[in-house]
């Protein structure tokens, strides 16, 4: 290990110390983060520009970059493990700038869609390679704090999206694909000069079939639920693909257990705090996605406001997410990980309660939107980084790409059950009073999530020590 150690920092370049490395890796990770939330602030211009399209059918450009963004980070993540961490983020950079190109030039929803799918391709490259560089470049007394800082990015990317979406959209809505561009190319050129070049791990081929065999079991699943309300929750359509996506999932999770070099790899599992954050991660996600699609349509949809004024009014929000995720890294030495990430299930549990209680169909934003926002905001700081980095720095350094591909695997699986989740309680509302009662049912279910997800973070052990990561062997 400490030769290990050795060759690292002597790959890293003098001019490219640890500060460099998060620099351009949160870059990677903004791009991806911003675009994945980006494009729920667009939804009622993309209905527009393609004919009135449904709320279903439009989901997909949600749903169709999560799954193969899930699908295939593990399977990038060992990859870039075996062969080169520097050449694996660059070449995700260059397929999601490309992406970004086509998504922007689409001429209508299919081909969106297929060009969100490029995108996504390329992005489950970035993000492990991103931190798996960023673990590599700082040493292990300061590879927490480092994780915080990269998590708090994509928390803050995540929830700031509908708020840049909504400048764009005021112009164009391919303007939330065409602002990827110069940032990728700037970023592109920094990663190709000052990024180092760890070396690879001695890996086997990643299991490509496995990947499609989850890819189409989570597509199957979010196909029910989302045409549960037209196709009706007992018929066989919904039954079959409801069905079949579990006995996929359920094929995909026994080849993980036999293949040389699985999507999940199930020893990871073995140790605590990576278990516990990642199912937990996993559920929080699917109320975050949930509750970000939700609130951006209610109020184009039902308030009549524009992008640009939603974007606004839900910028408190995103500005609680780098506060108190500094705030959480501050009180981590001191406060149990468990304790920090319930308060901030908590508080978003207690955000989307809020909207319940007061959100009505008159559009009082000071006194009905705007508490549940701040809570909501306040839960993504505190519960995203602090998850994020229990379980990346819980497993051993060969393990890093590939740990970090499963947390944000479970997070991409979360966010699409989430939108899915969240499509099939709204339904078709037909007039005011349907809508404003599925909206309360979708934010009661935000909450409930949010309470799971807290559940699952009372199994993080008190202090984080990651005891049982040594005993994962190299593959």
């Amino acid at each position: 290990m400490k030769q290990l150690t050795s060759a690292i920092v002597r790959a890293v370049p003098r001019q490219t110390r640890p500060g460099i490395v998060l620099a351009i890796s949160c870059a990677g990770v903004v791009l991806a983060t911003v675009d994945l939330f980006i494009v729920n602030i667009a939804f009622p211009s993309l209905a527009r520009s393609f004919g009135g399209t449904s709320l279903s059918t439009l989901s997909w450009v949600l749903n169709g970059y999560a799954i193969v963004f899930a699908a295939l980070l593990v399977p990038a993540g060992r990859l870039a493990d075996r062969t080169s961490l520097k050449h694996g983020f660059l070449w995700g950079l260059a397929v999601f700038t490309g992406g970004s190109a086509l998504c922007a030039a689409a001429n209508g929803v299919g081909f969106l869609i297929a060009a969100r799918l490029v995108q996504a391709g390329g992005a489950a490259f970035m993000i492990p390679c991103s931190l798996g560089l960023l673990l590599t470049a700082y040493p292990p007394e300061r590879r927490t704090g480092a994780v915080r800082i990269w998590a708090a990015m994509s928390g803050l990317a995540a929830a700031i999206g509908p708020v840049l979406g909504g400048l764009l959209v005021t112009v164009d809505w391919r303007w939330i694909f065409l602002v990827n561009l110069p940032v990728g190319l700037a970023a592109l050129i920094a990663g190709l000069h000052l990024l180092p070049s760890p070396p690879p791990a001695r890996e086997p081929r990643p299991d490509l079939l496995g990947s499609l065999v989850l890819m189409a079991g989570i597509a199957a699943i979010t196909l029910g639920l989302v045409k549960a309300p037209a196709w009706g929750w007992a018929s066989a359509g919904t039954l079959g693909c409801l069905a079949a996506g579990a006995v996929l999932l359920i094929f995909f999770v026994h080849r993980s257990g036999r293949h040389a070099s699985p999507v999940l790899e199930l020893d990871l599992f073995r140790v605590r705090a990576f278990a516990v954050s990642t199912v937990a991660l996993l559920l929080f996600s699917a109320a975050f996605a949930a509750m970000l699609l939700s609130v951006l349509v209610w109020a184009q949809t039902v308030w009549g406001w524009s992008a640009l004024k939603t974007g606004i009014a839900f910028a408190p929000g995103p500005l609680m997410v780098p506060i108190f995720a500094i705030l959480a890294g501050r009180v981590g030495p001191r406060v149990p990980a468990g304790a920090i990430a319930i308060a901030g299930c908590g508080s978003f549990a207690a955000g989307a309660a809020y909207w319940v209680a007061a959100v009505g169909a008159d559009a009082n934003y000071a006194a009905a939107m705007l508490p549940g926002t701040i809570l909501t905001g306040i839960g993504v700081g505190l519960t995203l980084p602090t998850l994020t980095a229990v379980g990346a720095t819980s497993l051993p350094q060969h393990r890093f790409a590939t740990g970090s591909a499963v947390i944000q695997m479970s997070r991409q699986v979360g966010y699409t059950l989430g939108v899915a989740v969240l499509v099939a309680v709204l339904g078709t509302p037909t007039g005011p009073a349907d809508e404003l009662q599925a909206f309360h049912h979708g934010w009661e279910v935000v909450a409930g999530i949010a309470i799971l997800a807290a559940v699952a973070a009372t199994m993080l052990q008190l202090r984080v020590v990651a005891t049982a990561a040594p005993e994962l062997e190299p593959s």
